[in-house]
């Protein structure tokens, strides 16, 4: 098979990680989601706190909300004061992502992957979501929280992560054309997603 990127978007509580857990061991390739700032930060010589921080800043950030800088491609060099700030630490993860495309298959959670490499070929764009009960319902029972508590963790981390995917790429986020295929799984097991993602790898990748 050709080499190919599995890009997942995904609303809080779907269960993405998980299908995307078993969708990789199925096809013996990497996942990489916080994995992605570890190799961001040994690529740039910039802390990995760093980038850990700037994913919690940008979560309670105003600018972000109201604000757009949709990515180019471009790098900050390391003389400018700039080369830490929010915007440059995307760069330098979009930067990971194209070059492990380049080298492996993969599978990436969020990032905003399916747009950063929109133009590469073999690469497969997912949405998986789920209805907002179904949500509350997993995130209560992952986190060992109450429902009133769940419902606003899930409401709040879909918030944010409709917001940097506008930021970063000045679409919008639950927009069925970004993607290859929209998965429900309130109404598919996790098997079943896996099986259908394999399905259309299969059919586009050879």
């Amino acid at each position: 098979m050709e080499r190919f990127v599995i890009a997942i978007t995904r609303t809080c509580g779907s269960g993405a990680t998980s299908i995307s857990k078993l969708l990789a061991d199925d096809l013996g390739i990497e996942m990489y989601d916080r994995k992605l700032l570890q190799l961001a930060s040994d690529d740039s010589g910039i802390s990995e706190a760093l980038f850990a921080r700037a994913d919690e800043h940008m979560k309670n950030s105003l600018l972000y909300r109201v604000s757009k800088k949709v990515y180019n491609g471009e790098l900050i060099p390391p003389e400018s004061d700039d080369f830490t700030s929010n915007d440059n630490l995307f760069n330098y993860q979009a930067k990971v992502l194209k070059e492990l495309a380049e080298r492996e298959s993969y599978i990436c959670i969020g990032r905003a992957a399916d747009y950063i490499l929109r133009d590469y070929p073999n690469v497969i764009t997912i949405f998986i979501y789920a209805p907002l009960e179904k949500c509350i319902d997993k995130e209560m029972e992952r986190l060992g929280i109450g429902r009133k508590e769940a419902e606003k963790h899930v409401l709040t981390t879909d918030k944010y992560r409709r917001e940097y995917y506008k930021y970063h790429t000045g679409r919008e986020w639950e927009d069925p054309y970004n993607y290859d295929l929209c998965l429900n799984t309130g109404k598919l097991t996790y098997e079943q997603c896996v099986q259908i993602i394999k399905n259309y790898l299969a059919s586009r990748v050879g």
